[in-house]
């Protein structure tokens, strides 16, 4: 006895993923027609009036009058050339049916009015699991990847993409020169302006040599002293920062954390810090400050190159290793290390060259050093004692430039893999001696 089922009992699962997916490429590709139209109509509105008003003025009408107009503009872009949108993110617009003439350009036109109410189709995706573009199907076209169709070669000024962002930028550069007031008639016309500061710099203050000395001791110091507690702080950090060596709930749970708050220290400069650390400990500890706001940007700084070295290790060598049976800190010492080892030591140096760097703007703030002596002369205009201290500071910046530049020449040339057999042999030694040797 045979069983029949009804029609339609059998159903493929509905896809809402596959459908949002397609919704929010369509929608993406808009957005971006419209953000760009948007902001080429904001700029020029800023360059035709604001010079003249002496006010921003970046709308002339309502926003939303400017939204509607522009998603209009953003439609007809798409659906009688190809935009900016479907340029950046790969698509492009094929007819389906055949029509030239006036039936084509009333498609195209009908089209171009039903476009902006695609984001709207979320409601269609989010009932049914299905993305039906009303746009395109009534209209007699569909959307594909640029991979499938060959765009016809054309110099760059017929393309209305290249256009309309060689427009944005030219703009862009014209509304910049305004913010900025650049005017390069006073740059060369008001030199004699510097003619007091010009006297000072040419009969500098030896005297201060000395002390300046010392305190170019301090600064060099202090980033040493942040290169070296970032290093002992970092290097067992990222090891739970890197997205490969974190498994689990808990593991990934940790790694986002630690992500989070290095994106939060990293993203505040160390004169930030120096600011607040400067009231935390008191104005006397001012090279304490510097160099904790130094650590603090040191830690966050090199934890994250560190993990995204860590993350582009080569999985081969650790997958062996743990298949001879070794334990996790055996897999780490010889299967991970020999790989990381140079490139944390280059890492190390350029973020030591970078604290250099950095620790005689983090003394201009109230940090110690150089840095704060220097900006003493400058308020007072001592520019005779002011150029020797800035003299110090490029020589000590040259030196420090040299030596780190060769010590990671050195690194990079230096051979990394043929460390491994090296490791590979202890470990091999190491694991013959406890007993489970046999694996090899």
């Amino acid at each position: 006895m045979t069983k029949t089922y009804h029609a339609g009992f059998m159903s493929d699962k509905p896809n809402w993923g596959q459908a949002l997916k397609l919704w929010r490429r369509d929608v993406l590709v808009f957005l971006t027609d419209v953000a760009c139209l948007a902001g080429l109509w904001m700029l020029i509105t800023y360059a035709a009036i604001s010079p003249d008003r002496g006010v921003l003025v970046f709308l002339t009408v309502p926003w939303w009058l400017m939204l509607l107009v522009v998603a209009v503009l953003a439609g007809l872009w798409q659906s009688f050339g190809l935009s900016s949108g479907m340029k950046l993110l790969g698509r492009r617009l094929k007819a389906t049916q055949d029509a030239s003439g006036a039936a084509a350009f009333a498609r195209r036109l009908f089209r171009a009015l039903l476009l902006p109410f695609s984001p709207l189709l979320v409601l269609p995706v989010l009932v049914t699991a299905r993305y039906v573009p009303i746009h395109d199907r009534w209209s007699g076209f569909e959307t594909q990847s640029a991979t499938e169709v060959v765009d016809p070669k054309s110099p760059w000024y017929r393309r209305s993409w290249a256009v309309a962002i060689a427009l944005l930028a030219l703009t862009a550069f014209a509304v910049s020169v305004i913010f900025t007031r650049v005017n390069l008639v006073k740059l060369f016309t008001e030199f004699d302006n510097t003619a007091n500061i010009r006297a000072q710099i040419a009969n500098p203050n030896w005297g201060v040599l000395f002390e300046g000395g010392q305190l170019l001791l301090v600064t060099l110091f202090m980033a040493f002293m942040a290169t070296l507690f970032g290093i002992i702080v970092a290097v067992p950090l990222s090891f739970v920062a890197a997205r490969n060596l974190t498994q689990g709930l808990v593991g990934r749970a940790v790694y986002t954390i630690v992500r989070g708050i290095l994106s939060i220290l990293r993203s505040i400069q160390p004169f930030i810090w120096v600011i607040v650390l400067i009231v935390w400990v008191k104005a006397g500890n001012a090279p304490m400050a510097g160099v904790i706001a130094l650590f603090i940007h040191s830690v966050a700084d090199l934890t994250k190159l560190y993990a995204e070295r860590l993350e582009s290790i080569d999985p081969g060598p650790v997958e062996a290793i743990r298949a001879t049976g070794a334990s996790q800190s055996q897999v780490i010492m010889y299967g991970i290390i020999p790989q990381i080892i140079n490139p944390y030591m280059s890492f190390t140096i350029y973020r030591w060259d970078i604290n250099v760097r950095m620790s005689t703007i983090v003394g201009m703030v109230g940090g110690g050093g150089i840095g704060q002596r220097l900006l003493q002369e400058m308020r007072v205009s001592d520019y005779s004692d002011a150029v020797v201290l800035m003299m110090l500071i490029m020589v000590a910046v040259w030196a420090m430039d040299t030596l780190s530049a060769r010590l990671r020449e050195r690194i990079e040339t230096g051979s990394s893999n043929p460390a491994l057999p090296s490791y590979a042999l202890k470990l091999k030694t190491e694991i013959s001696n406890r007993t489970f040797g046999s694996r090899w």
